[in-house]
């Protein structure tokens, strides 16, 4: 520290400052930071002899106050053995998590939610507990209690306590989402709702019992297990909306009313145009967007991607005519070009079911966009020769295969059987033989791809690129499944289910959050690995020595202003870093 002297031109006095060099992260720089004000130097001139000198040695003596306080002297006894069972390292990365949390306005919620009920354990803390374990550590909810002491926090909570907790969190599933919708807007500004995103996935369970809830039906994993269904709806920059449950047999397209409708009564979302796979947006589910009978004056809008082979033959027709098919460029395409796009304005014919149960048929006027990629063709080529392969081996060795592993493959073979009680592959009256015919028949449309739309005055490359976002949200199931490991679910009663999923859509927003505040820089995978490393090891006294710092880390730092670089912090200055990210 040093005496800063600042004549002021107004009054011609002499202005004193204790300050230091300090480094602006933004920019590298240094510049001075006032640590004190002490006044004008002729206000001190009755009571010092020399108030320059003074001051000067006041603000080396605040350096060596300062130089004494940041180094300590540790005496090591290298012969020193650890106590049994001695686990001294806990987890500080965790802090990011926590700041989102609390800027989510969780605790309060949560808190409000149980003031008048009679707990002798706070609801939030479990939930912050789950919450964490969920990104840092995922597992069961007994693993995360069992791991509640890696972090700085007072879990004063019972194992009972947290599956207790399990049945008041459940029936909030809707009030939370709502909030945390709420809390996103005022924080980080309006949501981008004009295009939202649907689709659906299954989790399955590790046991044969059926409920109201879990049930069989078609897995995603392709298991017999039962599932419960997830439909998810998701902004355009790929943060989760609102998500619901439904019974494992429940069908993909029956879903999308219930979550739909979700957003756009309470999610002040205005016109959506809803993005989504052709197996989801019916018929019914397109009426329903575009106002029915009724044309509401707010007509939601729909982009889907559409069955090229299960098209009409006049469809298939025009989608391998290579008239009007246009360049990257937006010229006439040419021959050898990697990609290629064409559109036209179409009426086509759905079947709707009406309020009596009965089917009619409506036309929607809509805008069909066709495009052929080379990329796509080739890996079209590529997955199909794999699955050619395979049916190849089967007609060789149809005993090797069951009906199970012989999925994907068996479209190709011809005359193929299973036996009743096997399961195993067998020759319907005559020899196993490869559909050739059928291989053709797909070779044909390698690369085409099909994608409707309500918005007829979109332009054909901004339709494709909302259908391609739908991407984002196959990657949150991706995450859910994978990096947060929601599967296989761990508790069996139907509230409980519901609060281990809750637990996971918070955590996935905050995953998702995490990933917008860095600059989408980072998969959810490696800011979880980063976050789970920034750890540390008690030392000696109240000193923790942390031993892993890298650039994400660092930049997820500055993003929540948590400074994650240091090599060794008293357990006060944790504690400090731990409050200042309870501050909303």
């Amino acid at each position: 520290m040093f005496l800063k002297q600042s004549p002021r031109k107004e009054t011609g006095r002499n202005y004193l400052i204790i300050a230091k060099k300090v480094r602006d992260p933004e920019t590298g720089k240094y510049t001075d930071a006032t640590i004190e004000s002490i006044g004008y130097m002729d206000e001190y001139l009755d009571k010092y002899p020399d108030p320059i000198a003074h001051f000067r040695e006041v603000a080396r003596k605040m350096t060596e106050e300062e130089t004494a306080r940041r180094r300590v002297t540790l005496e090591l006894d290298m012969d020193e053995t650890l106590p049994e069972d001695t686990d001294n390292r806990k987890n500080l990365g965790y802090a990011a998590i926590l700041k989102i949390y609390h800027q989510l306005g969780l605790p309060q919620f949560f808190n409000n939610k149980a003031r008048h009920r009679d707990f002798e354990y706070s609801p939030n803390a479990v939930m912050t507990l789950l919450v964490v374990s969920r990104i840092l550590s995922p597992g069961s909810k007994k693993k995360a209690f069992e791991e509640k002491g890696r972090y700085f926090e007072r879990f004063d909570f019972s194992l009972v306590d947290v599956y207790r907790s399990l049945s008041f969190f459940a029936p909030l599933a809707k009030e939370v989402q709502r909030h945390i919708n709420e809390q996103i807007v005022a924080r980080y500004g309006p949501r981008d709702t004009r295009t939202v995103y649907y689709d659906v996935t299954n989790f399955y369970f590790e046991i044969d019992k059926e409920d109201e809830l879990r049930k069989r039906g078609y897995s995603k994993e392709r298991r017999r297990d039962p599932i419960v269904q997830m439909g998810l709806a998701m902004d355009a920059d790929g943060v989760p909306l609102h998500y619901e449950l439904f019974p494992g047999n429940v069908p993909d397209k029956s879903t999308f009313r219930s979550v739909i409708g979700e957003v756009r009564r309470n999610y002040d979302t205005g016109r959506i145009i809803v993005v989504a796979d052709m197996g989801i947006i019916t018929g019914d589910n397109i009426y329903y967007l575009v106002g029915g009978e009724k044309r509401e004056k707010a007509l939601n809008g729909y982009v889907m991607s559409f069955s090229i082979p299960g098209a009409t033959g006049k469809f298939q027709e025009y989608v391998l005519d290579r008239k009007d098919y246009l360049g990257s460029d937006g010229k006439p395409a040419k021959g050898g070009a990697d990609f290629i796009i064409k559109s036209r304005m179409d009426a086509r014919e759905i079947n709707v079911t009406m309020s009596g149960g009965k089917t009619k048929k409506k036309t929607v006027y809509e805008k069909q966009v066709v495009f052929w990629s080379k990329k796509y063709a080739d890996r079209a080529g590529v997955e199909r020769e794999k699955v050619i392969q395979k049916a190849m081996a089967m007609i060789k060795d149809p005993g090797k295969y069951t009906k199970a592993t012989a999925y994907g493959a068996a479209k190709y073979v011809m005359n193929i059987d299973y036996d009743d009680s096997t399961g195993e592959v067998i020759a319907k009256g005559n020899a196993l033989l490869l559909d050739e015919a059928k291989i053709r028949e797909e070779e044909k449309f390698d690369g085409y791809y099909a994608i409707v739309t309500s918005e007829i005055n979109m332009p054909d490359d901004e339709i494709v690129d909302t259908y391609r976002g739908l991407w984002e949200i196959e990657e949150s199931f991706r995450i859910t499944k994978g990096d947060l490991e929601a599967r296989p679910v761990h508790v069996s009663r139907p509230d409980r289910i519901d609060a281990h999923f809750l637990t996971c859509f918070i955590a996935l927003v905050i995953m998702r959050l995490l990933q917008k505040l860095t600059g989408r820089r980072y998969s959810c995978e490696k800011i979880a690995d980063r976050l789970n490393r920034v750890s540390c090891s008690h030392e000696d006294g109240n000193i923790y020595m942390l031993d892993y710092r890298s650039e994400t880390s660092d930049v997820i730092g500055k993003a929540l202003d948590i400074d994650f670089t240091k090599k060794r912090l008293r357990l006060n200055e944790i504690k400090n870093i731990i409050a200042n990210t309870k501050k909303k």
